[in-house]
């Protein structure tokens, strides 16, 4: 019995050397009369004897050796077989792997096919076989093993030989699985030079790296789920057991949905995973080779095929049609993995193909991820829920995160060992979709709730909005709502208000407060002349906004989802459309929407009221535009003990924009004249607000001032 694979090779040369040996004996016989000349002529003797033996005689026919001798050999041979059988037979009874025997089922391959491999394997293990090689082909240039070489070894007459040719040819398991290669020679097949591909040479001899040519397109996961990993879908765990062989498993989902790992612990192996958009961005022939490297990689790892990326080819017909080549040759279930919906078609149809959601783990299993994540970190629980509840993120983006907050902590304190929430909620953010900032502008809120100025009827209602945000989860997922309502999860809220009364302001507090990005669209790059455009830039936003957690802040709204007219040309008919259509997708989409306008009476009726809130913006009072002026300074500035904000609250009857530009422009004022804000600078920055506005400033108005 042999304890390593390797013992059962050197058994296997063993037999080959001896075959080898009786190829020598028949060279030397051929070369006789030559000698050291043979290479250099043909004698006339060669000539004779080729006329004068039948095509094909048997390996033993011409030999020098008696009769008995050559029963002797052969019987010897005989021997070395069976004992190589025998032992190799209790080796694997005992669970001791043998790489030849492995590789020879990996592949369908032959006896014949196995014993090429040896030919080929021997320089591997001594480079005296290449001499021996070239001796035999009686040139010392050609030092591997060539095909006719391989022939005479291992086939006793003409029908064998033309037999196992064909499993020399592109089409045979040899070279179509990429175990050798061919070196071509001018001529016949016979001549042509083989060798064993180094990663085949690596894998007998105990090597398992992966071929260095697909390093950087591949990777091994191994069959594991940590405690911080996502959970196997039911879906996937039943069909673990029960998959068809040559079945194809597409999991969809997003980006750290857990896919991966998913597949490699409910089928217990591991996956050898294809980067398949890096691979698709190559060349299209090395395309096809590196599909053949893959195939034969993901047997020799005993790892199922795991292709990461599908988007990347299946708009590609070619390379399609590769990608499930591969997957037809490469035994075992198979898994693509993308974000889209796909089903396969035309010539396709014939897979068995089953497709497996992978949907964004809710709050508990997201507070599962962040409190395994985190589980050295001293981060309260109610922050962790608060986390998980804020931010709809993926298993994946939520081990991104947490090192990503780590790396925030170092950077605002080199000594720093613990993240703050406020570290955990800004990667949160950075780790949310960032291909929105593309199609808006990401506004980043600094305002708090001191910050802003309002009736408490109305700063009420920002409470509540706030309310709704942080405990959405509570009333949807813990409480069931969620089962009651199909779409119209999401919120909703328009503000409307004169100009500079605190719209945007809000949204700011709110999205400050909540800890959310917030992104304001850009409607001159939404809104189209062009027909179905502008549904187009819409799904476009809505679509990256399903995973960016973010608010999405429509200002001016009344300009894209104004009334709907009377119809009276196609014009018209489109402007209704695109109204419609943003009510849509504002009832598909889960987080939330932010309007702003200035004119609440432009505003499609049908529209507003199916908005979840409405908060109207009033111009100041007295006493609002007192709060404003008292704290619209910064601690910092400079001012006159004389400053009297109670008269500016009184008289200067405008909205806190107005108060913050007239603040401003006052403070640019004193800058230049003495570095104190006084109230002659106010006055005069109050007129040309006032200018600004159409309006004329009186001399009533200033009383005493």
């Amino acid at each position: 019995m042999y304890t390593t694979s390797l013992q059962h090779i050197l058994a296997e040369l063993e037999r080959l050397d001896l075959l080898l040996r009786i190829q020598v004996w028949r060279a030397r016989q051929a070369r006789g009369e030559a000698g050291d000349l043979a290479a250099f002529y043909i004698p006339e003797a060669e000539a004779d004897e080729f006329f004068d033996k039948a095509l094909g005689a048997p390996v033993w026919a011409g030999f020098p050796l008696p009769p008995e001798q050559r029963e002797a050999a052969q019987a010897k041979l005989d021997q070395l077989a069976a004992e190589a059988g025998r032992h190799a037979t209790e080796s694997l009874a005992q669970g001791i792997p043998l790489r030849l025997v492995k590789l020879g089922r990996m592949f369908g391959l032959t006896e014949f096919d196995l014993d090429v491999i040896l030919l080929c394997l021997a320089p591997e293990l001594d480079r005296g076989y290449e001499r021996l090689y070239a001796y035999l082909h009686d040139d010392v240039t050609r030092r591997r093993p060539t095909v006719e070489l391989a022939l005479n070894l291992f086939c006793p007459d003409l029908a064998g030989k033309v037999a196992a040719r064909a499993r020399l040819t592109q089409a045979g398991p040899l070279r179509a699985s990429r175990l050798v290669d061919l070196h071509d020679e001018p001529g016949s097949l016979l001549g042509n030079g083989l060798r064993l591909e180094p990663r085949v040479a690596g894998y007998l001899l105990g090597d398992d790296s992966v071929d260095d040519r697909l390093r950087a397109y591949t990777s091994l996961v191994p069959p594991a789920v940590g405690p911080g990993e996502p959970a196997v879908p039911d879906a996937l765990s039943r069909l673990a057991g029960q998959a068809p062989e040559d079945c194809v498993l597409y999991l969809q989902g997003a980006y750290g949905a857990g896919r991966r790992t998913a597949a490699a612990a409910a089928f217990d192996r591991p996956l050898l995973v294809v980067a398949g958009r890096r691979l698709a961005a190559g060349d299209a022939d090395e395309f096809t080779e590196l599909m053949h490297l893959i195939g034969r990689e993901a047997r020799l790892q005993e790892a199922l095929l795991y292709w990461e990326d599908f988007e990347s080819v299946k708009e590609n017909d070619t390379r399609l049609a590769a990608l499930f080549r591969l997957l037809e040759a490469v035994p075992g279930p198979k898994f693509l993995s993308g974000s889209a919906t796909w089903e396969p078609a035309g010539d396709l149809r014939g897979l068995t193909f089953l497709r497996i959601p992978f949907p964004l783990p809710g709050p508990g299993e997201r507070l599962r991820l962040w409190q395994a994540a985190l589980a050295d970190a001293c981060v309260p629980p109610s922050d962790l829920a608060d986390l998980a509840g804020m931010f709809r993120l993926s298993g994946g983006q939520i081990h991104d995160a947490v090192v990503t907050a780590r790396n925030l902590a170092l950077a605002r304190d080199s000594a720093a060992t613990q993240v703050t929430l406020a570290d955990l909620h800004a990667a949160c953010r950075l780790h949310s979709n960032r291909r929105l900032a593309e199609l808006a502008v990401q506004i980043t809120p600094h305002y708090t709730w001191d910050d802003i100025v309002l009736p408490d009827d109305q700063m009420a209602q920002l409470r509540e909005i706030y309310d709704q945000v942080r405990h959405r989860n509570l009333v949807y997922d813990t409480w069931g709502f969620d089962g009651k309502l199909a779409m119209g999860k999401g919120l909703n809220v328009l503000f409307a208000g004169s100009p500079g009364t605190g719209k945007t302001m809000a949204a700011d507090v709110l999205a400050h407060s909540l800890g959310l990005s917030l992104y304001k669209i850009d409607l001159s790059a939404v809104v189209s002349k062009y027909i179905g455009e502008t549904e187009k830039n819409l799904a476009r936003i809505f679509a990256e906004a399903a995973t960016s957690n973010a608010i999405l802040f429509f200002d001016e709204a009344d300009a894209l989802f104004g009334k709907r007219t009377q119809v009276r040309d196609a014009h018209d008919r489109y402007a209704n459309l695109e109204t419609s259509y943003l009510l849509q997708k504002m009832e598909e989409y889960d987080g939330m929407v932010v309007l702003a306008t200035n004119l609440l009476k432009n505003m499609d009726e049908a529209f507003v009221r199916r908005l979840h809130v409405t908060v109207e913006f009033p111009v100041p009072g007295v006493a609002e535009r007192r709060r404003i002026w008292e704290q619209i300074w910064p601690t910092a500035m400079p001012r006159d003990l004389g400053l009297d904000v109670d008269f500016l609250a009184r008289r200067v009857e405008v909205a806190g924009g107005s108060i913050r530009n007239i603040a401003l422009a006052g403070a640019f004022l004193a800058a230049a004249d003495g570095g104190m804000v006084t109230m002659a600078h106010l006055l005069h920055a109050t007129r040309r607000e006032y200018q600004k506005m159409g309006k004329v400033l009186t001399a009533g108005e200033l009383g005493d001032h």
